[in-house]
């Protein structure tokens, strides 16, 4: 906000010191091409700030999943948030047209895994949770469960379960 304030006011004034170079006050020509430098840079500045930001909705995306915490989406604007939403049918868009019919997650393995089991803590009630075999599991709060990675590697980002580490 302050870089595009400083803008503004360099731009106002760069337009009264034009009207009055047109005039034939030649001196003013350094000083407006000073602040036009100005402008640029300034411009440069938001523009790589801006894209920043981008870059880490971005990530956040592949962190969170495709609900944001509160937290987080409390500390973005509405063009951030559409952004974001945008992303996340693009990318689920194109998850879809890869991988057969039921589509490839690749946020599935962030890093490579260990072990395709892992032993997991719930922190909250979440209710059955269903693996791939058919069998239902009631996740409880504080019950320990011996769980397939990537079933419950989203679960773990979103904070529903914790990995517990031998």
């Amino acid at each position: 906000r302050q870089a595009l304030e400083e803008m503004r006011t360099l731009y106002e004034q760069n337009q009264a010191d034009v009207s009055e170079a047109k005039s034939g006050r030649t001196d003013l020509i350094f000083l407006i091409r000073f602040r036009h430098c100005c402008l640029l840079r300034n411009q440069r500045c938001v523009l790589a700030y801006l894209y920043d930001r981008l870059l880490r909705i971005r990530a956040l995306r592949w962190e969170y999943g495709s609900v944001l915490p509160n937290t987080i989406q409390f500390h973005l604007s509405a063009e951030e948030v559409e952004w974001f939403n945008q992303y996340k049918k693009s990318l689920a868009t194109y998850m879809r047209s890869v991988g057969g019919e039921e589509g490839l997650d690749l946020t599935q393995d962030i890093k490579p895994p260990k072990s395709l089991y892992i032993e997991v803590r719930c922190l909250r009630d979440y209710g059955e949770f269903e693996i791939d075999d058919g069998t239902t599991i009631l996740l409880k709060k504080n019950s320990q469960h011996f769980l397939p990675r990537w079933k419950c590697e989203q679960l773990i980002r979103q904070g529903v379960l914790e990995h517990i580490l031998s």
